[in-house]
């Protein structure tokens, strides 16, 4: 996809009572956000955090995602619920929420909760694509982990980790502990879900999956087969569940689409994946 090139432009504030994208780059708590019109697309924008690609929103279409680990989280997601589920999901990292906001455009009947560190940005975000409001989608302003450890246990049918400080996940949210406390938060049979981000070794994934599969009874990897085979460097999904996940051709089908096609890993494989990787744990150095 064609993109523009980064705006000079810089600003500390949005101008006064201005709602709606505005291009530039604009002063947050933990640093820059630059807000790019998408090109090819006059209803898109592309914002970068701190110099990383981050978010695509489509204002005309919640349903359209243009980065494809999103699509592909959004296919494991759909594959386990219809739309008419009264699904509640925590996501831990926001954005420009465009998971979230698909979330509520394809479960109407949803409750979504959205974990952001930097509280300036979730202002910007909710006044550039005027997201849907509370209960549909409320930001909590707030450290996914300390926010993760005081909710309720039970709560949540879906937790989506995709946090990250430059191109990697904070450790405290990667070890035994935390997946832990996420999974707490979960009802029985509901989903962890996590984004990965990994060089060719993909050593990281490895423990990732270690770690997730000594939680849960059932794991899945989604990831496109240049990731897999340790070719380029990128997004590897990984889900841990108590009930089966993605066992029935739907999700390996969902999977084939879009412009990178990727792979359903099984349990099995999960586990031979990070059979020999260390279980990720608060005790040691990061």
């Amino acid at each position: 996809m064609g993109r523009q090139r980064t705006p000079k432009n810089v600003a500390a504030e949005p101008e006064p009572g201005i709602r709606g994208p505005v291009a530039g780059t604009f002063s947050t708590d933990t640093g820059t956000a630059v807000l790019i019109p998408d090109g090819d697309n006059p209803n898109g924008w592309l914002l970068l955090l701190n110099g990383v690609q981050s978010s695509h929103v489509d204002l005309a279409d919640p349903l359209r995602l243009d980065f494809e680990y999103m699509r592909w989280i959004m296919a494991l997601v759909q594959d386990r619920w219809d739309a008419g589920a009264n699904l509640r999901t925590l996501s831990l990292g926001g954005a420009a929420c465009s998971m979230p906001r698909y979330l509520v455009a394809a479960y109407p009947n949803s409750r979504n909760v959205v974990v952001e560190i930097d509280g300036k940005l979730a202002n910007y975000v909710r006044d550039w694509f005027d997201l849907p409001r509370a209960p549909l989608l409320k930001i909590r302003v707030g450290e996914a982990r300390e926010v993760t450890e005081s909710l309720t246990a039970g709560s949540r049918d879906l937790v989506i980790r995709d946090v990250f400080a430059g191109s990697k996940t904070p450790f405290a949210l990667t070890t035994a502990e935390f997946t832990s406390a996420a999974k707490n938060v979960l009802i029985p049979g509901g989903v962890y879900v996590v984004n990965c981000g990994d060089s060719p070794a993909l050593a990281v994934a490895r423990r990732e999956a270690a770690t997730i599969a000594g939680a849960f009874k059932h794991t899945v990897i989604i990831a496109d087969p240049p990731m897999l085979k340790g070719r380029r460097s990128g997004n590897v999904i990984i889900a841990g569940s108590d009930s089966p996940l993605g066992d029935g051709a739907g999700l390996p089908r969902a999977l084939l689409g879009g412009a990178m096609p990727a792979q359903l890993w099984d349990d099995s494989k999960v586990r031979q994946f990070g059979r020999c990787a260390l279980v990720l744990n608060d005790a040691e150095p990061e």
